[in-house]
């Protein structure tokens, strides 16, 4: 009777306590170790030509924001100042170098109507390839809209340097900007269930050609798992079949879970001398971010904010080390970088 009284004492004490708010910040610009080799400079960010073809204009707009706003933090860590980045995007209307254009709502197309539908996956991904390559089509009909189009000449770099008084004109593409399932088959990432059942039906058949068969190799797969289960117990009929079905209603569980999701950033930079319009430096990064187990955050938008600034750091830090020869950082993300 005591350990009862106990525990519920101790369940409405837990109770209690939970009550409140959870608070998460993070401040983005952490100093450098290193000295400030960036004081008195200023470095003028352009927006990114984005080659990634991926959405819409909203999200190529954020998509472009989220890498901008990386670049000013990882620069400010060094102690580069920069100019706001609204004031440098008017600059760039004024002057005709850039269109505004409007990303609300326009009329739907039939495509993307029926992508909302109740289409199976495999479905809807050749869908999706019809509908990027209507605005792929769209854009090269487009002609001086198209990518690659627009270039900025020395003297434009040089008049766009005096007008902010920079020292550096940082530019690049966005090169890939895209979510894809990660290929890692270990358990902690991947879930105990989907990885036995995953291995045993890739052994047996390898790479199925459509969801649909994959599902069914994994059934399969599972059912297999369950009799073995059997034969190498007591080896009975009955039993068999009980632990097949098991298996296989287990497989086909599995191929409904165990997906990891994956962000893949891959971006070009360079940085020119805003005096004479020269190339100072140039490099790129692919990176790769996914949860580090089956309890990790799992979000898009978590694995793309840190796929972009693992990107970002990597990039700003070659910078600092090839022309001003700072140290490499001790410490860094932990994302696989290639």
């Amino acid at each position: 009777m005591k350990w009862r009284r106990s525990l519920f004492f101790g369940l409405l004490a837990i109770l209690l306590c939970s009550c409140g708010t959870t608070v998460q910040d993070s401040l983005k610009v952490t100093p450098s170790t290193q000295t400030y080799v960036g004081l008195g400079k200023r470095v003028v960010i352009l927006p990114f030509a984005d080659y990634s073809s991926a959405g819409n204009l909203e999200t190529a707009y954020r998509r472009n924001l989220l890498i901008t706003e990386n670049l000013t933090d990882q620069f400010s860590k060094y102690g580069f100042h920069s100019p706001i980045q609204e004031d440098v995007f008017l600059y760039l209307v004024d002057h005709n170098f850039i269109n505004v254009v409007s990303y609300g709502t326009k009329q739907q197309t039939s495509i993307d109507y029926e992508l909302n539908q109740e289409w199976s996956g495999a479905m809807k991904a050749h869908l999706k390839e019809y509908a990027d390559l209507t605005r792929q089509n769209r854009a090269q009909s487009s002609g001086v809209e198209s990518p690659g189009t627009h270039g900025l000449t020395q003297q434009e770099i040089v008049k766009l340097g005096r007008h902010f008084s920079a020292d550096y004109i940082v530019r690049g593409r966005i090169l890939e900007y895209k979510d894809r399932q990660d290929p890692s088959w270990n358990p902690v990432k991947k879930g105990l269930l989907a990885f036995v059942a995953g291995i045993t039906s890739k052994t047996m058949y390898g790479q199925a050609e459509s969801d649909k068969y994959d599902e069914l190799n994994m059934t399969v797969s599972g059912f297999g798992d369950g009799a073995l289960i059997s034969a190498l117990t007591d080896g009975e009929l009955k039993h068999a079949l009980w632990w097949g079905a098991f298996g296989a209603a287990m497989g086909n569980m599995a191929h409904h879970s165990g997906k990891i999701p994956q962000a893949v950033v891959q971006l070009r930079v360079w940085v020119q001398d805003a005096y004479s319009g020269d190339v100072v430096w140039s490099n790129r990064v692919n990176v790769k971010a996914s949860p580090e187990s089956v309890l990790a955050d799992h979000q898009h938008d978590a694995l793309f904010e840190k796929a972009t600034e693992g990107a970002i750091s990597a990039l700003v830090d070659n910078f600092a080390q090839t022309v001003y020869n700072v140290p490499p950082p001790q410490v860094r993300p932990r994302h696989a970088r290639q």
